[in-house]
């Protein structure tokens, strides 16, 4: 009699709640595992309202008449066909007790399920099957037989007929047998993939200032293409990567139009179209660094973007002198096609650097390419012209410049990445109109992150090489320096050049790497610990024979939502060049 009694209570679940009103709920599952246990509580809708302290017996009532679909569902999932569910209240079966009701005081909820056996398919068939098609491992002869992998089988069934063009396909018949005896199911699954059809009209509704034909055009869906969902989630990406609009649908007609045609109705809702913003920064040595723009998301009606970029860097700082910049970018999306766009920008800067100043004014003509969902390329011709003074004299340049980029992008936030990587490549081959002779500078900029627990390790490596002309005729602005928050925290801001006949300058080459390990506190805040190294050459491509610096420090993180607020503290740790005992750092989003 006492191992009868213990094994009964090693194979039952008991999970008792005392109430005001006398009540408690008896929860029990004997003969189920530990995972489907947990997940018939999780299911369980009177669990749930005493634990959210419901007392009143109407609510009591519901959840538990409710319970017996929450649960069949869990088992079913599972593949238990067999189970058998018990709900009693006051000893009265839950089912039985009519809806209005209630008794007035419930003493005990008492809810038994037994899971049944294991029911495995024996008859587990999908077709008509489009070529190519692939249904989920599970759904074969002898597995367990799952709903939801006989909901997944369906889909995947209808999904591959639909990448065919047949956006019809549907299930026509579905016969699913539980044979008890057996302890198997058997799932038929017939399907009409119905014709394969071609796009036909296509609406657009809801915009207001954003001309009908441009949202066509920058849709890129086109009237006679074969039916294709892809297509169309691409359409609606292409809508959304404008900025014009809050909210962007595509909806397929209900109905197959004439000639095996359908219909389509884009549905978008329009954003606001000018927006501001502005951001700072603070280091101690290089000073405060002030920055603003102003954006128009739909300038001339057809989702054209207008931005006006200005920045002030060099405020109260010890390096050099107050800096400018000012930028105006133009783009219009879908010119010539759909995922290319056209762009104008006009830069203009006055520089006072350690090493140089320089007044230069550049404008640019060119395309972008999204090549893919996460890979950008942008291509252009400009021009530019300069007026430096640095080591070497004053000098003049005009250039013709051709500037090429591509930039692949897999984190996982641009703001605060934990996981992925970011590749980051521009080449700019220029002309010497005046002051120079022709060249290429290149510079890129390599990032990955990894995440384990509340640790994220995030690494950066920095390139940058300018071939063609000699260090003394080469451009003073298309030089590389290191130091300073963008490369070697912990170093003076451009500390490290070359020496050439005495004087410092920049060099023609770079590489800086940086590891950052970030700990997670809170959900909110993060430390930070830190490692930066550079190396600048005055040869083409580094071959360090230049000299290098590093630096490294403490940091951290608080979260706003929209990118992290940064506070990082550095000390040099190698190198000649001369720098103070520790530096301050303050920002806004990740160092990287």
């Amino acid at each position: 009699m006492v191992r009868v009694i213990l094994l009964t209570v090693l194979t039952t679940l008991t999970l008792s709640f005392a109430a005001a009103a006398q009540t408690r709920v008896v929860f029990e599952t004997p003969g189920a595992s530990a995972d489907l246990r947990d997940e018939l509580a999780a299911a369980s809708l009177v669990l749930q309202a005493r634990n959210e302290g419901t007392t009143a017996s109407q609510p009591l009532l519901a959840a538990a008449q409710a319970d017996y679909e929450r649960l069949l569902g869990v088992l079913y999932a599972n593949a238990r066909y067999g189970g058998i569910i018990t709900i009693r209240i006051d000893g009265r079966e839950a089912a039985a007790i009519p809806g209005f009701s209630a008794p007035k005081t419930i003493r005990e909820i008492r809810i038994r399920i037994q899971p049944g056996p294991l029911y495995r398919f024996g008859t587990a068939f999908a077709g008509p099957l489009a070529a190519g098609t692939v249904l989920p491992e599970g759904f074969r002869r002898t597995a367990p037989a799952r709903t939801g992998t006989i909901a997944v089988a369906a889909e995947q069934s209808i999904s591959a007929w639909r990448d065919q063009g047949h956006a019809k396909a549907r299930i026509a018949d579905q016969q699913i047998t539980a044979r008890h005896g057996a302890n198997q199911l058997d799932a038929r699954l017939r399907l009409d993939p119905g014709p394969r059809l071609t796009f036909g009209d296509i609406s657009v509704a809801g915009n207001e200032d954003v001309r009908t034909a441009r949202v066509l055009k920058i849709a890129g869906l086109e009237e006679g293409r074969t039916f294709d969902p892809k297509e169309i989630e691409q359409a609606e990406r292409r809508l959304r990567r404008t900025g014009s609009f809050s909210s962007v649908s595509v909806a397929e007609a209900e109905t197959i139009g004439p000639d095996n045609t359908l219909p389509l109705s884009i549905g978008v809702v329009e954003q606001t179209p000018r927006r501001f913003g502005f951001g700072a920064e603070y280091s101690t040595v290089e000073g405060a660094t002030l920055s603003a723009f102003w954006l128009h998301r739909n300038f001339l009606g057809g989702a054209e973007r207008f931005r006006v970029d200005g920045d002030i860097s060099g405020l109260g700082g010890e390096t050099g002198g107050t800096d400018y910049q000012f930028g105006a970018r133009y783009e219009r999306p879908a010119t010539p096609k759909a995922d290319t766009d056209f762009f104008a920008e006009f830069q203009v800067e006055m520089l006072d650097e350690p090493d140089f100043t320089s007044d230069t004014g550049e404008f640019t003509l060119g395309f972008t390419r999204y090549a893919a969902e996460d890979l950008t390329v942008e291509g252009g011709i400009g021009y530019l012209y300069s007026e430096t003074t640095d080591a070497f004299g004053p000098e003049t340049f005009e250039l013709l410049t051709l500037p090429l980029g591509a930039v692949l992008d897999r984190r996982d936030n641009a703001l605060n990445p934990t996981e992925g990587y970011f590749l980051d490549l521009t080449t700019t081959p220029f002309a010497g109109l005046s002051g120079t002779s022709d060249g290429a500078q290149l510079e890129f900029d390599a990032r990955a992150y990894r995440t384990a627990g509340n640790l994220t390790f995030a690494g950066r490596m920095q390139l940058g090489a300018l071939f063609g002309p000699s260090l003394v005729e080469s451009p003073a602005f298309y030089r590389f320096y290191s130091g300073g928050g963008g490369s070697v925290r912990g170093q003076d801001y451009q500390s490290l050049g070359v020496e050439q006949g005495g004087l410092t300058t920049g060099g023609r080459s770079l590489l800086a790497l940086s590891g950052e390990l970030r700990a997670g506190i809170s959900d909110n805040i993060q430390l930070v610990a830190f490692a930066d190294w550079g190396y600048v050459g005055s040869e083409s491509f580094p071959d360090f024979t230049g000299d290098s610096h590093a630096g490294a420090g403490l940091g951290v993180r608080y979260n706003t939502g929209i990118g992290p607020i940064r506070l990082d503290l550095a000390t040099p740790v190698s190198g000649d060049t001369s720098a103070s005992d520790f530096y301050v750092y303050i920002g806004i989003g990740q160092a990287f």
